[in-house]
């Protein structure tokens, strides 16, 4: 096996946007005036989806990092609370932590000190690779929502 072959992948996959938009396209040039909208149909409004993804990434980076880390409670602690951010500032925080952590998760798979296939020792039998496959499919799943909804705004090209 070519481990720093899988590892550059590893670290394409997190930010893929081959095949699809990424996350920085989507997120771009959202109107600050439909972030809270819940569009006819959907369950969640741009905000939601956003911080959704944010908490979510982090817990998982956290947790295959961090022996102390504790997950928010599920699902509650995974979702902000209300549909709206409560600013402009709050939704660009939650950007830039969003992107953030997905280049931390890069730097982690790029390590060669990082045992992609070794069990986490404070898990229950994840390895970093199930953490990294977890975090890109979940970011992936939601990228889908996000842009669904500013279709349904009209809000995307």
């Amino acid at each position: 096996m070519n481990e720093k072959a899988l590892r550059e992948q590893l670290q394409k996959f997190i930010a893929w946007g081959d095949a699809h938009a990424d996350w920085p396209e989507a997120l771009k040039d959202f109107p600050a005036k439909l972030r809270r909208v819940r569009p006819k149909g959907a369950p969640h409004s741009a905000w939601e989806l956003l911080e959704h993804v944010r908490i979510a990434q982090w817990d998982i980076l956290e947790f295959s990092r961090n022996p102390k880390h504790i997950s928010p409670d599920f699902p509650a602690g995974y979702w902000p609370r209300s549909a709206a951010p409560p600013s402009s500032a709050a939704w660009s925080r939650s950007v830039k932590a969003f992107l953030r952590d997905r280049k931390e998760f890069q730097r982690l798979v790029a390590d060669p000190k990082t045992d992609l296939f070794a069990r986490i020792p404070h898990g229950s039998g994840q390895t970093i690779l199930r953490e990294i496959l977890l975090a890109a499919d979940h970011n992936s799943h939601h990228l889908g929502q996000f842009i669904l909804v500013r279709r349904l705004l009209g809000a995307w090209r």
